[in-house]
């Protein structure tokens, strides 16, 4: 079970590890020549990455591309808030957790992904069958992740809490080895996790994201390195928007690309990409519809007593350069 000080000792050691490592990170004194990414299985960076598209983008300005892969947000956003990456892209959760923990970090862009993109996942032959029988049982899911703003909305559909419920705070690949083995008896996942999943005859999907929560996801930059150059990233934002409308108009090939970098097969890739709303081309800037979002779940989160303080998200929104 996930408790308050439990989550308050991480914050904790987040922040005292970001603070020691701000002191190494500076980008005031010359032009950047490696732009740092994070990223993970999914979305128009993985795509960007297969194509080469952000390293031929940046490459006039003589600046090279390095990629790190994550396996969620939180751990992507901790290296980026403490200047160990310039740019990754998260959902929903994990930037509250970067901000409350004093990540040196902004909102560059958002994406609104498809609504049955994630699931609460059992066994074909569990005896639940609704949110409500959750009551008591085992749910497995990432804190700081999208997955716990699902998993507290789709248990309070229910009229439940997470104290209702034993939360397990375990990474997708970690859960999807729980989960197969029987020791969680439910699990809150996202694509490709969630596409690799549902293709086990074992597995039954108890409900999706549909009506619960939006599937709002954000793009964003280390502090220092967008404000040193805020070029750089008007380009990456411009490019992977570019990338992400191609890949609509070019599904196969988003597909087998996909699958080539990810490692995840193409029957399932298929899959993912192929759900109703999906569409990896929906970037845009920070506007009111995404910063209400974003700040009504800070308020959400910090009334919950999910993360410790009050959040200013529009405090950390970047502010593209005018030419």
């Amino acid at each position: 079970m996930v408790t308050r000080r439990q989550a308050l000792a991480t914050f904790g050691a987040i922040g005292v590890g970001l603070a020691f490592a701000g002191t190494r990170t500076s980008f005031a004194a010359e032009p950047a020549k490696e732009f740092r990414i994070g990223w993970q299985k999914n979305g128009v960076l993985a795509l960007a990455k297969s194509t080469g598209a952000l390293e031929k983008r940046l490459a006039d300005r003589g600046i090279s591309v390095t990629w790190s892969e994550f396996t969620s947000g939180p751990p992507l956003l901790e290296a980026l808030g403490a200047g160990a990456l310039d740019f990754g892209t998260a959902g929903d959760v994990p930037p509250l957790f970067a901000q409350a923990a004093n990540a040196n970090m902004v909102y560059v862009a958002a994406s609104l992904g498809t609504s049955v993109g994630s699931a609460i996942l059992v066994k074909k032959d569990a005896p639940i069958q609704t949110l409500a029988d959750l009551k008591g049982k085992i749910l497995a899911f990432k804190r700081g992740s999208s997955a716990h703003n699902f998993v507290v909305k789709a248990l309070r559909k229910a009229g439940l809490t997470l104290d209702d419920v034993t939360a397990v705070d375990l990474s997708p690949p970690d859960a999807a080895a729980a989960f197969a083995t029987g020791k969680i008896d439910a699990w809150a996942i996202w694509d490709p996790y969630f596409a690799v999943a549902q293709k086990d005859p074992s597995t039954r999907i108890l409900v999706t994201t549909e009506g619960i929560v939006d599937s709002w996801g954000f793009y964003l930059a280390n502090g220092d390195f967008a404000k040193a150059n805020p070029h750089i990233v008007a380009d990456v934002v411009d490019e992977l928007t570019k990338t992400g409308k191609w890949s609509q108009a070019h599904l196969d090939e988003t597909i087998k690309a996909l699958s080539d970098i990810t490692g995840v097969p193409l029957d399932i890739e298929k899959i993912a990409l192929t759900r109703e709303g999906s569409d990896l081309g929906q970037l845009f800037p920070i506007d009111d519809k995404a910063l209400t979002y974003q700040q009504s779940l800070a308020d959400e989160f910090f009334n919950l007593k999910i993360i410790p303080r009050q959040l200013s998200i529009k405090d950390i929104v970047w502010t593209p350069p005018s030419a």
